[in-house]
């Protein structure tokens, strides 16, 4: 069985505990892990079948497991481009996300900050999604673009309305562009997995077999990914807005008019670098389906009454 399946079976985590472990897996030097050591970490535990029951107790599984499951796509069993390894999803998607919330000053200033956000969770999104459907790439490369023009587009909305209608209302300002980075999150998953639903995805006994490909498990499995990363932008978006209402307000503020900026940007990382983990942690990485709420020539197929299958990230 492919180890990092094996892991994630095995170990059947809390909340609070798959939190705990993706901050070890968020961790920057993770970015910096070579092939060599992640080939090393991979034979180790494939030699070593019983490595789960033991992550807690020996130094050197507990860093292979790190490794692994750090860099290695669970399907696939390769190695994730480094750019789009899990780690790197804080550092290259606050910044975008900082910028776009900043009071438009020109069409550039609006556009270039969503394009390279949904870009870059585009590409995200379905290298670290279910790779276990049949795809090609000609058609993956079309749906990617078209994913990142209409996220973009949709994302430009509410600046487009506040310049050619000039709203003052602060609730409007602050309150839409929030709401449709959340919205328009959560889409770009349902977008850029669209296969996943169609297709099927495989699910599996607890041995790791697999059982068959199921739509609905793809559903499952989209939808809930979905919903966390529309918390992930949506709490990380809306805090800072709310901390730059209350902070203009102060006697501080008044003073320092140029600690604005500053101050928003330190409360956006710190917002992220919270909320990246908890939206990883909402659910599971290896869900768990009922097979009463299958398809039948999956129920026929099996006696297991609860099978599995890979959410992505």
């Amino acid at each position: 069985m492919e180890p990092n399946v094996r892991f994630w079976i095995a170990q059947r985590q809390s909340f609070v505990q798959r939190f705990l472990q993706w901050t070890e897996l968020l961790d920057p030097l993770n970015l910096l892990v070579s092939a060599e050591k992640i080939e090393e970490a991979r034979q180790l535990l494939f030699t070593n079948e019983d490595a789960s029951r033991h992550a807690l107790e020996d130094q050197t599984i507990q860093e292979a497991w790190k490794t692994s499951l750090s860099t290695v796509h669970p399907d696939s069993g390769r190695p994730i481009p480094t750019l789009f390894r899990p780690a790197a999803f804080l550092p290259l998607t606050m910044p975008s996300v900082f910028l776009s919330m900043i009071p438009a000053k020109g069409m550039m200033s609006v556009v270039l900050p969503q394009v390279s956000l949904h870009a870059y969770t585009t590409a995200f999104n379905v290298i670290n999604g279910n790779q276990s459907y049949s795809r090609h790439m000609p058609e993956s490369m079309m749906l990617g673009a078209g994913v990142i023009f209409s996220s973009t587009f949709f994302g430009l909305i509410p600046y487009l309305v506040q310049m050619k209608y000039s709203l003052d209302n602060p609730l409007i300002k602050r309150a839409l562009p929030v709401a449709i980075l959340a919205h328009v999150s959560a889409m770009n998953i349902f977008a850029s997995r669209g296969f996943e639903p169609v297709r099927g995805i495989e699910v599996m006994d607890k041995e790791g077999n697999v059982i068959g490909h199921s739509r609905r498990a793809g559903r499952k499995a989209v939808r809930e990914t979905a919903v966390s990363r529309a918390v992930l932008f949506g709490t990380s978006s809306l805090v800072p807005e709310v901390f730059t209402y209350f902070f203009k307000r102060t006697q501080f503020f008044l003073k320092n008019a140029w600690s604005l900026w500053p101050a928003k940007l330190s409360c956006t990382i710190l917002m992220m670098g919270l909320m990246v983990p908890v939206s990883f942690s909402m659910f599971p990485q290896i869900g768990r389906i009922q097979c009463s709420n299958l398809e039948e020539e999956i129920r026929s197929s099996t006696e297991e009454t609860e099978l599995y299958y890979n959410r992505g990230v």
